[in-house]
């Protein structure tokens, strides 16, 4: 089935990420509908994986459920960058640790019924701190955010028992985590299934 096109678009709001649209679409079966959409650049999410098999979190305040949120690390897209090096960027920003290798695990629409935005996910791994050479990455100006490595186990106890609440990293962490290793040095290794967290 081919795209519908909308035979009148109203933007009721534009802001900073993402702009709402009332797009009227004549429907398949003969009917009207005034669909209410937002239209977003899309995102990255990133699966930080620490040398140990750690899945690196974040933890920020998210104002429209009025709580604090253990989560992957993610980001929107800015005009026309590329998504893997959005991926690095977010990575550095959030978590303050550049990745050697970065694999990507798949894209997905978590809202699709109103919203467009694609989220893109990457398993990061070979993290380092960043060096004189590198470029400086700053959080943004609403983010304030703790980062922290977690046993594979923990998190999945942390979904369980609803202390994560945040569903892209549900999603993230029910993919194939399995890392890149560096060129040479053999065959993928799968994160740490448990231990303590840091």
């Amino acid at each position: 089935m081919q795209p519908i096109v909308p035979r009148e678009i109203q933007t009721v709001y534009r802001g900073r990420v993402f702009t709402v649209h009332i797009e009227t679409i004549t429907l398949p079966k003969g009917g009207e509908l005034k669909a209410e959409i937002i239209r977003h650049p899309g995102s990255v999410v990133i699966v930080p994986i620490t040398e140990s098999g750690d899945i690196v979190l974040v933890r920020q305040y998210r104002h429209a459920i009025g709580r604090l949120v253990w989560e992957l690390p993610a980001g929107s897209l800015k005009p026309g960058e590329d998504v893997e090096r959005a991926a690095i960027r977010e990575c550095q920003e959030e978590v303050g640790l550049i990745p050697a290798q970065m694999r990507r695990a798949g894209s997905f629409f978590p809202t699709p019924g109103y919203c467009d935005e694609e989220m893109h996910f990457f398993v990061a791994s070979g993290l380092r701190k960043p060096g004189a050479g590198d470029e400086v990455a700053h959080q943004d100006e609403d983010e304030d955010i703790e980062a922290l490595p977690f046993a594979l186990e923990q998190v999945r106890a942390m979904i369980a028992s609803g202390e994560i609440v945040d569903l892209k990293t549900v999603a993230g962490l029910s993919l194939p985590l399995t890392p890149l290793k560096p060129s040479g040095e053999g065959g993928p290794v799968p994160p740490k299934p448990s231990g303590e967290g840091g």
